[in-house]
């Protein structure tokens, strides 16, 4: 990380998973804890946060915030006005960074509970950060600075991988991809288990080889570089084993089936947005 993006006080609004997540990598990478600040209303949680990483806790999101550059709200989508209104003073005072992991939360949102002209970067993480591989979609206002921009990037990719989306409408579908996407790949693991199970084999074989099989596949698409497709046409011999599954996924619409659950996902964090609108 860039030492410039290093040497600001960053405030962590909610201590739970998702901020934990991020709080190992920034201190792994070499960020010095004493300029972590995480508001927690759960005394064990903080007990906690303080005793792993050393940093300093509270009660309340506003002695977290005092004299912070970064203020990353990790709190879930029916409190967020709450913890805004409660956050705008320090906020019209110090004109910090304002990061939102929240889903279904817009910009413009969280602009107006904090009092309007803020620089906001909205985010959506997955579950993979908790493990240093996740995902997250980034989206920023016209407030947000190049240097902000690279503050946002090395927060979410002190868990993972940090893309920018242009237009904040299409964050419903990052919510929807990568946020909500690592349930879709537990369902299909947990598919593969049972049908080798139904087809005979040891349950505890048919979980270990299932999942190896998962995460092969996905260090593959990474490593390898190449489309999905690309690799799917390499393990796929004409008239074997391989194409007999695909054929049965073709007919059964799997395509079109993922597509309507992604779509539903979509249109679901846009009825969230609507929602938390005030």
């Amino acid at each position: 990380m860039p030492e410039t993006q290093l040497n600001v006080r960053i405030a962590f609004v909610g201590g739970g998973n998702m901020a934990r997540s991020l709080i190992g990598g920034l201190v792994r990478q070499g960020m010095a804890p004493s300029l972590i600040a995480v508001a927690e209303p759960n005394a064990e949680l903080r007990e906690a946060l303080s005793r792993d990483f050393g940093v300093g806790v509270h009660a309340e999101g506003a002695a977290a915030a005092a004299g912070a550059a970064v203020i990353l709200l990790a709190v879930k989508p029916q409190v967020m006005r709450t913890v805004c209104e409660s956050l705008q003073p320090a906020v019209q005072a110090q004109a910090p960074l304002l990061i939102s992991i929240a889903a279904g939360i817009r910009i413009d949102q969280l602009e107006h509970w904090c009092g309007g002209s803020v620089a906001v970067v909205r985010s959506m993480p997955n579950t993979p950060a908790l493990v240093g591989a996740g995902a997250s979609g980034l989206c920023a206002n016209a407030q947000v600075s190049a240097v902000q921009r690279g503050q946002a990037e090395t927060i979410l990719g002190a868990a993972g991988l940090a893309v920018w989306i242009d237009e904040e409408a299409q964050m419903d579908v990052v919510t929807a991809l990568s946020g909500s996407g690592p349930a879709y790949f537990f369902l299909l693991v947990e598919a593969l288990e049972d049908a080798a199970v139904a087809q005979g084999l040891p349950r505890d074989a048919a979980r270990a080889l299932a999942t190896q099989t998962a995460l092969g596949a996905g260090r593959m698409l990474r490593e390898d570089g190449e489309a999905p497709a690309v690799l799917r046409q390499r393990v796929t011999s004409p008239g074997g084993t391989t194409q007999a599954a695909l054929d049965s996924f073709a007919a059964s619409g799997l395509r079109e089936t993922v597509a309507r659950a992604v779509a539903a996902a979509t249109e679901r964090g846009r009825e969230l947005a609507a929602k938390s609108e005030g």
